[in-house]
This record gives structure tokens, sequence and C-alpha cells, in this order.
């Protein structure tokens, strides 16, 4: 199959789902999962062959539409979009499968709906993923809002709507007040909005403006949750796990911070950002994100919400290391991107299976916990381990070209947030993990239970056994992520 057939499949694939997990609805709920689940294998294995081919194919273009005179939505295939792509994709197969045992098992309504939002949410990702252009991440990017909004509000609970209030009014309010009017401000001064190597814009572009339309696109992507504009994402926490999961680890936050890198590689570039000084500011935001969201993760008694917070820090050690600016940390960026993936999603299917199983929802009511649920708690234990960035995970090879790179740029502020950060990081994930295994349980609420559903289990496992995979057999990964075009 040639590259232009398979670039468009990825994105048409998951569409074509969501029309028949329509169509077949709650007559055949067997065959309405198996639809999500076997066309989520389908599209690994396109963008697999997507993979394979990057090195031969180079940078094939296929345009899709032209709905504005020289602005088209097309697609391309490049390493960082393709990475982004591999995890989206192979994410999307376990969480299908974590999808069967949660939605049965909680007995939610509205099934086909979420099988149908959910195939166009991935659809949308990778759009977004395989963007040539500037225009064509915007249009997917706010595609992946729409497309989600029915996710957020599942439940149909006053607290779900208002909560799909403030997730429409963050990530609709920032992109089109902030990211389009940067969008346009780029059109005007460079005459495109292709990704290129090395950027657009020009050396003789005032330095304030590049640091003007910078800002715009840094605080324009709200689902990167860069603070304040990060509110949206606990508030989301009201819907199902698996939701949860798609918001944190497999489309819509990565969606944000996969935009930011690829946004300050191939339009700004590093060597204008460096020139310009456009990322200094950030430095400081992001970390004070990390650090920030790290504490008030600390105070959350709700497992959904203490993760929540965490995933807000996380995603800020993307950004800071785009902010640093050097090879090693753009590279420790995109590695972020996967292990933060695979590590975060353990942990909310973790959250779910003991929601599931055991009804607790509270970080106080774990103790002792561990025993009954074992498999969850140790995929739990691997993915805090994989947060705080210890071996053997992958969390410990990302911060650590971070760190590299933060070192090899002399940026003594990024090197002390993320050594601070991890010891907040092991503050609030660890005492969990050890209450879990090494207390008693005690009190009315004593859980004599045993695991969630097989499908649960399964899937948690599988993300478990990934996060420490990657850190075993990285080859791969690495020269996926050495080869983008700095």
């Amino acid at each position: 199959m040639t590259q232009e057939f398979l670039l468009q499949a990825a994105v048409f694939l998951p569409v074509i789902a969501a029309i028949v997990i329509a169509l077949v609805g709650e007559r055949n709920i067997n065959l309405r999962e198996a639809v999500s689940l076997v066309t989520a294998i389908i599209l690994f294995a396109v963008i697999f062959g997507i993979y394979r081919n990057l090195a031969l194919a180079g940078q094939h273009v296929v345009e899709m539409a032209e709905p504005i005179n020289g602005l088209s939505i097309s697609l391309a295939a490049e390493p960082l979009g393709v990475l982004f792509a591999l995890v989206c994709s192979f994410l999307w197969i376990v969480t299908s499968i974590y999808s069967i045992g949660y939605m049965r098992g909680h007995h939610e309504k509205h099934q086909t709906r979420f099988y149908a939002c959910f195939a166009l949410s991935i659809g949308s990702a990778m759009g977004v993923a395989l963007s040539a252009n500037l225009f064509s991440l915007f249009v997917f990017y706010e595609l992946l809002t729409l497309v989600t909004y029915p996710l957020v509000t599942h439940s149909g609970t006053d607290e779900a709507r208002r909560a799909g209030r403030v997730y429409l009014g963050y990530l609709l309010g920032t992109s089109i007040g902030l990211q389009l009017l940067a969008i346009v401000c780029t059109w005007s001064m460079t005459g495109t909005l292709d990704f290129t190597a090395g950027g657009i814009f020009d050396q003789q572009d005032p330095d304030f403006v590049i640091l003007v339309i910078f800002v715009l696109f840094m605080f324009g992507i709200g689902k990167a949750a860069l603070m304040p504009f990060h509110r949206w994402l606990p508030a989301a926490m009201v819907a199902p796990t698996p939701v949860s999961a798609l918001l944190h680890a497999v489309a819509v936050v990565k969606a944000g911070v996969f935009s930011i890198v690829k946004i300050s590689v191939y339009i700004f570039g590093l060597d204008e950002l460096f020139n310009s000084g456009a990322t200094d500011w950030l430095v400081y935001v992001s970390g004070a994100t990390i650090l920030i969201a790290s504490i008030i993760a600390l105070g959350k008694d709700n497992l959904k919400a203490r993760l929540a917070y965490s995933t807000i820090s996380q995603l800020s050690y993307v950004i800071l290391a785009t902010a640093i600016i050097a090879p090693l940390s753009i590279m420790g960026a995109a590695l972020h991107i996967a292990a933060h993936a695979f590590g975060k999603i353990t942990l909310f299917f973790a959250a779910g299976s003991i929601s599931v199983a055991s009804g607790r929802k509270n970080v106080s009511q774990l103790a002792g916990i561990g025993k009954q649920m074992p498999w969850t708690m140790t995929a739990f234990a691997i993915g805090s381990l994989s947060m705080i960035g210890v071996p053997p995970t992958a969390g410990f090879l990302s911060k650590w070209y971070i760190l590299q790179g933060a070192w090899s740029m002399h940026n003594t502020v990024a090197i002390t947030v993320i050594i601070i950060s991890t010891l907040l990081n092991a503050g609030y994930f660890l005492p969990i993990v050890y209450t879990a295994f090494f207390r008693e349980q005690d009190g009315p609420d004593y859980y004599e239970g045993g695991e969630a559903p097989v499908a649960i289990v399964l899937a948690l496992a599988i993300t478990a056994l990934f996060t420490m995979v990657l850190f075993l057999y990285p080859a791969p990964l690495l020269e996926l992520v050495k080869s983008i075009k700095l």
C-alpha cells in the first residue's frame, strides 16, 4: 500500500468505525465492541506501515481539501507525528479492551455514543499527528475538542454538564481567542503555514513580534493545560474512567503538548527561538505549573483528582523540555509524550479497576487493598515509578534526556524544578503504594472481594508491561526521536 493511501486511511478508518458503531447500536453489543477493537488493531497496523515507510517515502504530502485559497487540509508523515500516532493507535487497542470491562461492569448508559465518539476522537488525534501544516493541525485540534465533549458529559448529571461547559469554554476560548490569532499573524508574516525543518520565520523578523506570537501559541494550546488555563482538566474527571484515559493519556492532552513541540520545532525553529529569547519566560511558567500542580496533588484525597493534577504537572515537563531548546531536551520531550502516555493510562486504568471492583474512589480508603487486588496495585506501582522517573520504567528515560538537555544549556532553573518535582511526585504516589500493600484494612468498609473483570485487568497489565518494555528495549523509540529534523 502506498504512503498516500495509508495517511488517508489513518484518519478515515476511525470515522468509518464510528458510523458502523452507530448503525449497530444496542442491537448487537458484542458486534459493536468488536468493531471498535478490530478497527483499533487495523489502525495500529496502518500507522506501523507509515512508520516502516518513513525512511523511504520522505515528506510525502497528501492534500485532502483546500477550503481557503492557499490553505489546504493536508497530511504528511514525519518522525514526531508518527511517534504520537503510534502511541495513540496502540493505546486505542488497549483502551477498547478496558472499556468493554468497565462500561459493562458499571452498567453505563449510552454506550453506543461512547464508542462512536471515542472512535471519532482517535480519528481527530490522527489528523493532529499527521498534519502537514498549521492550518490542518488547527482544524483537527478543534474537531478533537468537539467530539470529546459528549464523552466528558457522558453521565448527563448537572456536574457533568457544568464540567462540559468548563471544558468547551477553556479549550475553545484559548484556541479561537489566542491560537487562531497566532496562526493569522504567522500567515501574514511568512506567507506559509507548512511545517518546515528549521522553522518558517525569517531572522530579520523583530524579536518582540516573535515573542508575542510564541506566547499566543503557548497559551492558545489549552489542551497542554499550562497554568492558568488548566481548570478544564480536573473538571473533566466526572467522566467515566476510559474517558479520563482518553483525556490524560491517549489523545487530548497529548495533542496539546505534541502541538507545542511541533510548532516550536517546525514553525519557529530552535535557532530562532534561541536567538530571540522567546522561550526564556516559558521555563519559569512551565516550571511553576509543574511545582504548583504537584503540591495541589499532594492534598487531594480523591484518587482521580490526584491523578488529574499529576497530569497537569507531567505535561509541563514536555513544555519545559521544549523551552530549554536543546536537541537533547527536544528528544526528552518526545520521549515523555510516550512515557507519560503509558504510565498515566496505567494509573487511570488502576483507579477505574478499584472503583469497579470495590467502589472506592479515595486514597484514604486504599489501606490493604493490594492484598485483594494484587494485579491492579502492582500495575499502579509501576505507573507511579514511571511518573516519578525511576528505572526500570520509561519515565526515567525521558527525564534523563530532559535533564541532559538542561545540563547542556546550563539551565539551573530547569534542573532545580525537575529535582524538586521528582521528590513531590514520590510524595504523592509512594504513600498510596505503601498503604495498599503494607497497611491493614480497618473500619466498616472492609473489602474482601477480588480483582475487577478480566478485560480491565488485562488492559492495565499490558500498559504496565509496556511502561517497562520502553525502558528495557528503547532502541526503536530512540531511533525515531533521533530522526526528528531540528
